[in-house]
């Protein structure tokens, strides 16, 4: 078959601006053509043989009509198109890269001319070479001016979905044009489809700056698409995680515990260090960075900073390796000097403070425990955050001390004297004094005299004459109130305090004025089951049931109403006094209306007889037997006698 060549090659001829230099290249491509199809190589002789025929002799008319070749150029045309491909707009097909510059690029398909595309459909690959077999898209033909239109953007365009999806399905490795940055990732072209490339998946180390890799091509793998939405993920560490695993494979077999090696701080995180050992990644913990207690890691070591760093264990089927850097020095304990034992005072700072006590630094990594109660004399517990705060510098003395287990306690209130040692010099009985009221309970209140010295009020020493039923209603939480110290117990480290006592015992008084049969008034205060509770004068309250606070015209009583109040009874030792107010009109009714009467007869002198020996009986025991046998014989005598 015939070479597929133009016989006038105009358009690949552009570029060319000198018009000799066309004229040149022309007539080789003529000449190249002709050696090639006989028929144009004898049209061509025939024609030179013509120019040798004289002006006179030559058939000018016949050579403007051209029918003398008309067969011959028939025959020509139809070989010549036989040679070319046919093209079909609308179509993709393969070109051949013949020339390129920096602004074009000249595709080949076989057809009569030359297609031309801009370069910045190829920036993504960079590495476009004369001969490279490219995809183009055939928008025209031939134009006005005889052009041949292609795309490869649109070629790439519409195979770009088959070509990733055979990608994905035979996990090719596949090139890709980083366009832009975006949240989280970068965007790269991928077969003229904008894919997205995960900040996280551009490489096996962490990247601090993105824009490094704008405008770069690179090789991808794609991990991910979404056919409903056409999305598309691709990943560079992909390519180099199997390489990765290789080496983390072969440094792990040589790995032991107790090895010494150099990394590179990789990436630093809130829990630790992740160290490069040169293609694995260990980690350094927090507690594993320095023997002394750290806010973050950034205290002690920076990124990309050469450190050595000893192997503590590591897996080999998870591939994970624990480092240390703080075992590359002696322990503080152990070159813990002799100069601190128990009694000796330390300074030190308060480095972590939990509801139980606080933890203080004495040396680089040697810490001792302030427990709450080693804080204050105090015995009302509270947060060791009320006394210390972090970063605080305090004085406290060793109470214990463990190398072997490394733990130290330490106290703060033993650098004051213990307020109990005194305490009967200091606070002696029936001495009075203010204290802070500190805590309620259902059965008193527990008072603060000084730090460290607590008492109790029991709610019975609250008042003389009101009744308490709970230490809220007398008094509140940080008030101060005076006491009176009832009872000493210094070696249980208690004390029994009063309010009450601060006065006199009004009782005393009380059993000249609330005589039985007096008559007072009293205010109705307040309504409760089966009664209600009257304020007697001094303050005195009393518990008054229903039948007794029947009133004479049947109405019932109401709140604050008072009433005149007649003492039933007077109780000195159990504080009661009983009262009624039915009582006084019910006597009144009495006196102005007697009633008289009548003698008792035998009869009933002998039933009253009969029961209350029968009341006798049931509180009888064996010694009142005699006795109970001579009532019965006298009383069946006497009736006997009457009758």
């Amino acid at each position: 078959m015939a070479k597929e060549k133009e016989l006038f090659p105009i358009n690949s001829l552009n570029n060319v601006q000198d018009p000799e230099e066309i004229v040149v290249r022309q007539k080789e491509e003529v000449e190249d053509y002709s050696e090639d199809v006989p028929e144009v190589h004898s049209l061509i002789q025939k024609k030179a043989s013509n120019a040798s025929i004289p002006v006179d002799q030559f058939d000018w008319d016949a050579f403007e009509k051209e029918s003398v070749y008309d067969t011959e150029k028939s025959v020509i045309e139809d070989q010549y198109i036989q040679t070319l491909n046919k093209v079909i707009e609308n179509e993709i097909v393969e070109g051949t890269v013949v020339a390129l510059n920096k602004r074009e690029v000249i595709i080949n398909i076989g057809f009569k001319s030359e297609g031309v595309i801009s370069i910045n459909e190829f920036r993504y690959n960079p590495e476009l070479a004369v001969g490279d077999k490219v995809d183009v898209y055939v928008e025209t033909a031939e134009d006005r001016k005889g052009q041949l239109i292609l795309s490869h953007k649109k070629a790439r365009s519409l195979r770009s979905w088959d070509r990733i999806n055979e990608a994905y399905d035979k996990d090719e490795i596949i090139k890709g044009y980083i366009k832009c940055r975006t949240k989280g990732g970068m965007i790269v072209d991928v077969f003229g489809i904008e894919a997205f490339l995960p900040g996280s998946q551009i490489d096996v180390k962490p990247i601090r700056d993105y824009d490094v890799f704008v405008d770069k091509t690179m090789e991808f793998k794609i991990v991910k698409i979404n056919h409903e939405y056409r999305n598309v993920v691709v990943s560079h560490k992909a390519l180099i995680e199997a390489e990765l695993e290789a080496q983390k494979a072969d440094i792990i077999g040589k790995l032991e515990k107790g090895q010494i090696l150099e990394g590179t701080v990789k990436n630093i995180t809130s829990y630790g260090v992740f160290v490069d050992l040169g293609g694995v990644d260990g980690l350094i913990h927090i507690t594993d960075l320095s023997w002394g207690r750290i806010n973050h890691p950034e205290e002690i070591v920076q990124l990309d900073q050469k450190i050595n760093v000893v192997i503590l264990d590591f897996d080999d089927t998870k591939k994970r390796i624990a480092l240390g850097l703080k075992q590359l020095t002696p322990h503080p304990w152990d070159s813990l000097g002799d100069n601190i034992t128990i009694g000796t005072v330390v300074k030190g700072r308060v480095v972590v403070i939990a509801d139980y006590g606080a933890f203080v630094e004495v040396q680089p990594g040697v810490e001792g425990l302030i427990h709450v109660t080693e804080i204050s004399w105090s015995s009302h517990l509270r947060s060791a955050q009320d006394f210390l705060k972090v970063g605080q510098e305090v004085d406290a003395v060793v109470l214990t001390i463990d190398k072997e287990e490394r733990k130290m306690s330490l106290g703060i209130k033993q650098l004051k004297p213990d307020p109990w040692a005194s305490i009967t010099e200091k606070y002696p009985v029936d001495s009075r004094h203010t204290a802070m009221v500190r805590n309620f309970t259902n059965f008193g209140i527990f008072v603060e005299l000084e730090e460290g010295v607590e008492g109790l009020v029991h709610i019975s020493d609250l008042s003389w004459s009101r009744k308490v039923k709970h230490p809220s209603e007398f008094t509140s939480i940080g008030d101060n109130l005076e006491v009176v110290v009832l009872e000493v117990d210094q070696d249980n480290r208690r004390l029994r305090l009063g309010h009450k006592q601060l006065e006199e015992n009004p009782w005393e008084v009380f059993e000249t004025v609330f005589t039985p049969g007096s008559v007072h008034e009293g205010t109705i205060t307040n309504f409760v089951d089966k009664g209600a509770t009257i304020t007697l004068p001094y303050g005195i309250e009393c518990f008054v049931g229903q039948k007794n606070l029947v009133k004479e015209d049947g109405t019932a009583v109401a709140l604050e109403e008072k009433l005149p109040f007649k003492v039933l009874e007077f109780n000195k030792n159990s504080k009661r006094i009983t009262i009624s107010h039915t009582r006084i009109w019910e006597q009144e009714s009495k006196k102005a209306a007697p009633v008289k009467e009548r003698p008792e007869t035998e009869a009933e002198t002998t039933q009253k007889a009969v029961k209350k020996l029968k009341a006798n009986l049931e509180k009888t025991t064996l010694g009142d037997i005699s006795e109970l046998a001579a009532l019965k014989s006298e009383m069946e005598q006497n009736a006997a006698d009457a009758d």
